[in-house]
């Protein structure tokens, strides 16, 4: 099993904050260090205020060497698909080939309102977000020399450049996820390396699952997406330390366990995470909330994984 550090920023984080937190992330062994892409809190003041996703990114690829570094997910209603083709590109040559882009529709209404950006309706999110799936795989993936062109309903692109490459060939990994049943599962299998379930109960993953390797299957793809799952983390050396990790997010330990969360002991978490193995996910992001515990994630890094193979 693949363990990610996840992180939400707009819940209240500095740069600094994030860095110190992926360095400690890097040390210890983590595959990677992923964060969400959101501008306002769900909960709370959020001060600082948030911090752009890919501007943090950028900033940790060259701060970091080894760690896969991406978006839980970015919202297409944030950026047009070629600026944001450029800006992948750009940020996996900072990482030397170390960024997956994680790419949804857009969900969280006030942030749009609170800062001005336009929220449609949501069958027209995915449809923006189909099109923008298929444009930035395609800038990447045309030859150097050669021109792209794509006529859709809501973006056009006439004669580009394509460029930048990105260093990753023949592009970064591909992040699609959610809970829908028909059209996630379609541009998971037709569009992603890997299909995530964010805080789905474990006993609902292979159902989900289940449904991309059918879309897969329909439209000829032989070879499924790879699956991954995010689940809140609360690990303690014991019941009171779990319980003091929860009460400091504001969370309760038993919902937390109901709802598929990475929650108690360490080997309590061993079998957790091995329930999640046998759903058939292959990756783990570990949603941190309180990013001044680092050494929440030191003990999951040296009592956990360990046991895991």
């Amino acid at each position: 099993m693949r363990l990610v550090i996840f992180t939400e920023p707009q819940q209240g984080a500095t740069y600094e904050d994030l860095r110190r937190l992926a360095r400690v992330t890097e040390d210890t062994g983590y595959d990677g260090f992923f964060r969400s892409d959101h501008y306002t809190t769900m909960g709370g003041d959020g001060l600082p205020g948030p911090t752009d996703a890919w501007t943090t990114l950028a900033a940790l690829a060259v701060q970091t060497s080894r760690l896969r570094l991406g978006t839980l997910v970015t919202s297409a209603t944030f950026r047009l698909p070629g600026p944001l083709a450029i800006t992948v590109a750009q940020v996996d040559e900072m990482s030397g080939g170390r960024v997956e882009l994680g790419l949804g529709g857009g969900w969280y209404e006030s942030e749009h309102t609170g800062y001005g950006i336009p929220f449609p309706p949501l069958g027209e999110r995915f449809d923006r977000l189909e099109e923008q799936l298929e444009i930035v795989t395609g800038l990447w993936t045309t030859p150097i020399g050669e021109k792209y062109s794509f006529a859709g309903k809501h973006y056009q692109l006439v004669d580009s450049p394509a460029l930048p490459k990105p260093v990753q060939s023949p592009r970064p990994p591909i992040i699609v996820g959610g809970a829908g049943k028909k059209r996630t599962p379609a541009l998971a299998a037709r569009f992603a390396d890997e299909f995530n379930t964010p805080f789905a109960k474990i006993e609902d993953l292979p159902a989900m699952y289940q449904r991309v390797r059918d879309a897969s299957t329909a439209i000829g793809r032989e070879t499924p997406p790879a699956f991954s799952a995010a689940a809140v983390l609360c690990v303690g050396r014991d019941d009171a330390e779990v319980a003091r990790r929860a009460a400091a997010i504001g969370r309760e330990v038993g919902e937390m366990r109901d709802n598929g969360g990475i929650v108690g002991t360490p080997d309590q978490v061993v079998e957790i995470i091995g329930r999640y193995a046998e759903a058939g996910a292959t990756r783990l992001y570990l949603q941190a909330l309180d990013l001044s515990d680092l050494n929440h994630v030191e003990l999951v890094a040296t009592a956990v994984a360990p046991q895991l193979g």
